[in-house]
């Protein structure tokens, strides 16, 4: 298993950067929070889930090992696949993600595109009880806001998550002019998210 990695990025994608490890570029696959507090060429340090297939390794990376262990929480969850439970935490801080499940808040759930009604009770039903073993997370912190990286980035993850780049754009654009100018994008895609529903 591999639990961390660390070490200088080589390049930073739509939904990955590519980190070298001991003279080895690992691919890895991130929120685009995580990847917003990435930089080209600067070292780093990320906590990591190996997903092992059949015909496939795939590694999941995370700023903080809280976000890491209710990645691997959510798919122990029914029908919750990897892609499922990063689509989650590119949405929901682990905060808000471990108070949802708690409180039993469906609205806040169904925020994230693949996730309805029915699921996001399922979640709650299933997730509820073991939450506690990873309370006590931390939000990320924010760097300087950027308002264009801002906008390229929550734009490029929401056509990711399955939405047309037109409706990425004025999503995006409608959340910037309507006092969001001085959110991370973090905060950004939520709000966008919220105004284009699930997917």
């Amino acid at each position: 298993m591999i639990s961390t990695v660390r070490g200088p990025v080589l390049s930073i994608g739509l939904d990955h950067a590519v980190v070298e490890v001991g003279g080895v570029g690992m691919a890895v696959h991130a929120t685009p929070n995580t990847l917003a507090g990435l930089r080209r060429g600067e070292e780093a340090r990320l906590w990591t889930s190996l997903i092992v297939r059949e015909d496939s390794l795939t590694l999941y990376g995370f700023a903080e090992a809280e976000a890491r262990d209710l990645f691997g929480l959510l798919q122990t969850a029914s029908g919750v696949g990897p892609r499922l439970a990063l689509a989650t935490l590119a949405v929901l801080t682990p905060d808000q993600l471990c108070t949802a499940l708690a409180d039993g808040n469906l609205t806040v759930l169904t925020q994230v595109p693949g996730i309805g009604k029915k699921s996001a009770e399922r979640l709650i039903l299933e997730l509820r009880d073991k939450v506690g073993v990873v309370a006590g997370t931390t939000v990320e912190p924010a760097a300087t806001v950027d308002r264009g990286r801002v906008r390229t980035e929550v734009s490029e993850a929401l056509v990711g998550l399955g939405f047309s780049a037109k409706q990425a754009d004025q999503s995006v654009e409608a959340v910037l002019s309507n006092g969001g100018g001085d959110l991370d994008t973090s905060a950004v895609l939520r709000k966008a998210l919220a105004t284009l529903g699930p997917k």
